[in-house]
């Protein structure tokens, strides 16, 4: 039986959800890493794997107290609310600051991941020739999505349900970006950005007591691809939590092996010295979102120039990432030994 949670043990849970929210928003940067970082990772996927049909018999019997107890319900509920105070709050700042500084937003964020991958690799104990080769390939994977070429955007149901499934493994898989995999889909304006918009388009008129909406054919195909996406996601939690369950509990030093392997490799990702390359109109023009924000099509890297102060201060932040990184696992590490 798990001991009672503290007050302390509470708050943490929701600071823990509000950098995994806050990670989740960026393209390229995993909400599972900082779950594996922080620790809880074994307990996310344990948790979510108690969503099966046996916690859906306990609900639709109005067995509420045994569902919350079953699926692990206060873990979840506090780490989902902090997720969604990090959407309104955590995420705008980040929003901000990468609108203004955003060379030192991504070298803070790669100075975390290099500070985590130390920390990791570090306390993994079970160096051998099987999870060398095991962490090798999760690198080789890693790196080489890094630098794949996006594809064309394609609204097929069936695939847009497959970008569903996928789109969920930046929660699931460490050093895996949910958003940056749908960059590389070619869906990430369809899905992210044209479908939200037009369900908060919907949603304001419904309040107005607009319904002429229902006249749209192109809203209503949307919303509809907004609906098998989110039916895609929901699936992909539930099977890929499952499927991650399975291999921990009956592989767990070789997948520990491939996700640092993967981290590894995703940091190039996160190389914070990288240009943009927008969506261009027919026109020749950068498309802009309903929001007027230019969208991002994908990322052009390159070696920065040290003569210029900007990449010493990158480096700094960079520095700053590590130490961070440094900070919390030193207080994880003294917190567990004093409970």
């Amino acid at each position: 039986m798990q001991k009672p949670r503290t007050f302390l043990d509470k708050l943490f849970l929701i600071i823990k959800g509000l950098g995994m929210g806050a990670a989740n928003k960026v393209p390229g940067v995993s909400g599972g890493i900082v779950a594996f970082v922080a620790g809880f990772y074994e307990e996310f996927i344990y948790s979510l794997r108690k969503i099966n049909l046996k916690a859906f018999k306990l609900l639709f019997n109005g067995r509420f107290k045994s569902f919350y107890r079953y699926v692990n319900g206060q873990f979840l509920s506090l780490l989902i609310f902090g997720m969604l105070v990090s959407y309104f709050s955590v995420s705008k700042i980040l929003d901000y600051f990468l609108e203004r500084q955003e060379l030192f937003v991504w070298a803070t964020f790669f100075g975390m991941i290099i500070g985590s991958i130390y920390f990791i690799a570090n306390d993994f104990k079970h160096w051998n020739r099987g999870t060398i080769t095991a962490g090798l390939l999760g690198f080789i994977v890693g790196i080489s999505i890094s630098f794949l070429s996006p594809a064309k955007e394609n609204d097929n149901l069936l695939f847009i349900f497959l970008c569903g499934i996928i789109s969920v493994s930046g929660m699931t898989l460490p050093g895996l970006s949910g958003s940056f995999i749908l960059i590389l889909l070619g869906n990430y304006v369809l899905l992210l950005v044209d479908s939200v918009n037009s369900l908060y388009d919907t949603m304001a008129e419904i309040i107005k007591g607009d319904f002429s909406f229902l006249e749209n054919q192109m809203r209503l195909r949307t919303l509809k691809i907004l609906a098998v996406f989110t039916m895609g996601s929901a699936t992909g939690l539930v099977t890929l939590s499952h499927l991650l369950g399975y291999v921990l509990k009956h592989y767990k030093y070789i997948t520990s092996a491939v996700i640092i392997g993967f981290i590894t490799g995703s940091l190039g990702v996160v190389w914070p010295w990288k240009n943009p390359v927008y969506v261009k109109d027919e026109a020749g023009k950068i498309a802009i979102d309903s929001n007027g924000d230019k969208i991002i099509m994908n990322y052009e890297r390159y070696i920065p120039d040290f003569n210029f102060s900007e990449t010493w201060w990158a480096i700094i932040f960079i520095l700053l990432g590590i130490g961070l990184l440094i900070g919390l696992e030193k207080y994880g590490k003294n917190r567990a030994k004093n409970t």
